[in-house]
């Protein structure tokens, strides 16, 4: 049990890794942040935050599903590095 604990890696930074992704899949979309808001039923300025490595907001479980329904991307995608 001890040899796996020590095998698992995690990302130290997975907010900023999903934000990353969340605006690369939107931009591959041909979305804005206001459209995607506008699908998953957030405001504009929210979308904004999420993707804004500056703001660091954590964003709910619920909201990263919308989004990523809204993308049409599996969630696995939106938390690679």
């Amino acid at each position: 049990m001890q040899n796996r604990l020590k095998q698992l890696q995690f990302d130290d930074n997975i907010y900023n890794t999903i934000r990353k992704n969340i605006k690369k899949y939107r931009k591959e979309k041909g979305l804005t942040s206001a459209q995607l808001a506008e699908m998953v039923d957030l405001s504009h300025d929210f979308i904004r935050q999420i993707e804004s490595e500056k703001v660091g907001y954590n964003f709910s479980v619920e909201t990263f599903y919308k989004i990523s329904v809204a993308l049409g991307v599996s969630l696995d995608k939106l938390i690679e590095k």
